[in-house]
């Protein structure tokens, strides 16, 4: 069998002796289990090590892998200069990897690398697994800023593009958990940290992995988390597999949780393909959503899946309701994919001949001209969820005593810098928040003036 087993390892600079100087004995727990994960790792005696990183170089909209034949590290900007890094690549599976990807279509790959030097989050979990084993190669892979559920196809190419070369594999998810665990941790206290790691742990323990890419994203943003997106690619490499979950370890004496635990594969199991049953659920849950939403919903669907599907602007429907046709306003089309943005383009004032028309074109672009995603296929159309806000008329006011976050979008100018940011945003609760967020989205310098406006919306979903 190719796929040898899985870890989840966390990554604090601070267990290595030269530079925690003592402080690491204070999480001795993780250092004993980190040692048992060595010790598997020498029994299971891997030819490759695929480790995804959530502090390697990343990307929005694409999944970078390590390229070249060498990768080079050390401490040093950790204070410890005495131990260096010289790992091999296994070049011949990122090929493999590259080349079932670019046959699936997915935004995975080694080009447009810029920080060859190993990351910590690579670093650490080796440092460990070299007292035990250390006749590997390795693939070095970053998390990015996808969708939760492409995180696990990625690890579901992974495994494919193993299998390919029969290789055996072993893969590594580097990642902490919450990083608000205690007053005197990196975030403080909240909540939400010690509830993440529970949660967390009660999935994993059960080897429940559908349940990894439904985290709320609240919950997820809260908690300060930085391995999950990690963990959902080592459950994608594990797809179709049983598997013997075990936990080593699990404390947070630092205020941030450290985890250690392994997955070993126990065979296939058919019941456990759980990337088809999950698009199989997505799909229909769309498909219901969309059969029960509004004219203005539909009409910005239609108009993309007629694009894509002709190369031509959808007409205006003879049978739409009439305030459609004869009202002019500005109009943002939002979709999301797999619970993810995937496309966001709006007019602040009505550039079209109809509300109608508005979303027409607003749906096209949002779909195929938004910069930061690329552009949506066809088939994923199926997996699509649509919301429009038709904008109100922009009105000026003096003061931000005048906005509502829940309740009114916003406008900020400065010269000819201009930022919009929609009204009742998850995430987004005071007004301080919401016009920062503006001018940001706009590059405004934090400390120049700001001209406001505000507009309410109307959204259908």
């Amino acid at each position: 069998m190719p796929i040898v087993g899985t870890l989840i390892l966390p990554h604090p600079p601070i267990l290595i002796p030269s530079i925690g100087k003592g402080e690491e004995h204070h999480a001795a727990a993780t250092e004993n289990a980190y040692l048992k994960a060595a010790e598997l790792v020498q029994s299971l005696a891997p030819d490759t090590i695929v480790i995804c990183s959530p502090h390697a170089e990343s990307y929005s909209d694409y999944f970078q892998i390590a390229d070249g034949q060498v990768g080079i590290g050390s401490f040093a900007k950790f204070g410890a200069k005495d131990y260096n890094f010289r790992v091999l690549y296994d070049t011949e599976l990122v090929s493999a990897i590259e080349g079932l990807a670019l046959e699936e279509g997915f935004p995975a790959g080694s080009e447009g690398g810029e920080a060859p030097d190993l990351d910590h989050g690579t670093m650490v979990p080796l440092y460990f697994i070299n007292k035990k084993f250390r006749s590997y190669r390795i693939v070095r892979i970053a998390s990015s800023g996808l969708s939760l559920f492409d995180h696990y196809r990625m690890g579901k190419i992974i495994a494919k593009a193993s299998a390919s070369l029969d290789r055996k594999v072993l893969f590594v998810a580097s990642g902490d958990m919450s990083h608000c665990q205690k007053i005197n941790g990196p975030y403080g206290y909240r909540d939400e940290g010690p509830a993440y790691d529970e949660q967390l742990l009660n999935v994993l323990g059960k080897a429940d992995f559908p349940s990894l890419f439904t985290f709320d994203t609240t919950l997820l943003s809260e908690a300060k988390e930085c391995g999950h997106r990690s963990f959902v690619m080592m459950a994608g490499f594990l797809d179709g597999l049983a598997v013997e979950p075990k936990l080593l370890s699990h404390e947070a004496p630092f205020g941030v949780g450290y985890g250690v635990m392994s997955f070993i594969p126990k065979g296939n199991d058919p019941k456990r393909l759980f990337g088809d049953i999950f698009l199989s659920q997505e799909k229909e849950k769309c498909q219901k959503k969309l059969s029960q939403a509004d004219d203005v919903v539909k009409l910005a669907h239609n108009s993309l899946l007629s694009y894509l599907t002709t190369g031509k602007v959808l007409k205006v429907p003879s049978d739409i309701d009439t305030s459609l046709k004869d009202n002019k306003a500005g109009v943002f089309v939002s979709i999301h994919h797999f619970g993810s943005l995937r496309g966001c383009i709006g007019t602040i004032e009505p550039t079209k001949q109809s509300v109608a028309m508005e979303i027409i074109a607003n749906a096209i672009e949002a779909g195929t001209e938004d910069p930061r995603f690329p552009s949506i296929k066809l088939e994923e159309m199926p997996y699509l969820e649509f919301s429009v806000d038709v904008l109100s008329p922009i009105e000026h006011i003096l003061s931000s005593k005048e906005l509502d976050p829940h309740k009114y979008g916003v406008v900020v100018s400065s010269g000819s810098q201009k930022g919009l940011l929609l009204p009742n945003l998850e995430g987004v609760e005071s007004v301080e928040q919401q016009i920062d967020i503006a001018r940001r989205k706009a590059g405004i310098s934090p400390d120049a003036f700001l001209s406001l406006d505000r507009f309410s919306v109307k959204r259908h979903s």
